[in-house]
């Protein structure tokens, strides 16, 4: 009788910090940011690391992408040719994304999107883009 009052005391000595601790998991203390200042993970044109045409072609279908270059000419609706120092890529530019933007093919731009290898060639669908 002495040896389970003996560990019944141990065991709820030993659990008091366990219980007491409040390091980790989700705290519903905090409020929320507002929804203006949300940025949906958006880092910036200024962190993204920038890469070139044949690394874009070489990733994966739906990857992050940013690019640094020219847009040389309108080959659709949304649709443009891109180009920097290793090849071209069609990428797909709404015109939502321009926002009353003029851009010409001399202009130098960096572009963020992801990369849509379903469809032959491959599209980059284009999120930002800003005049460098």
């Amino acid at each position: 009788m002495k040896k389970v009052l003996v560990i019944a005391g141990l065991s709820a000595v030993l659990s008091l910090p366990v219980m007491a601790d409040d390091q980790g998991g989700f705290k519903t203390d905090a409020a929320p940011p507002p929804p203006h200042a949300m940025d949906k993970g958006y880092r910036g044109m200024e962190d993204a690391k920038g890469m070139t045409v044949v690394q874009a072609k070489a990733m994966h279908d739906g990857a992050s992408i940013s690019l640094t270059g020219n847009i040389i000419k309108k080959t659709g609706e949304d649709r443009y040719q891109f180009r920097d120092k290793t090849g071209t890529l069609d990428v797909n530019i709404p015109l939502a994304i321009f926002d009353g933007r003029k851009l010409s093919p001399d202009e130098l731009v960096a572009i963020n999107g992801t990369l849509d290898k379903k469809q032959k060639p491959a599209v980059m669908k284009v999120d930002h883009f800003q005049k460098q």
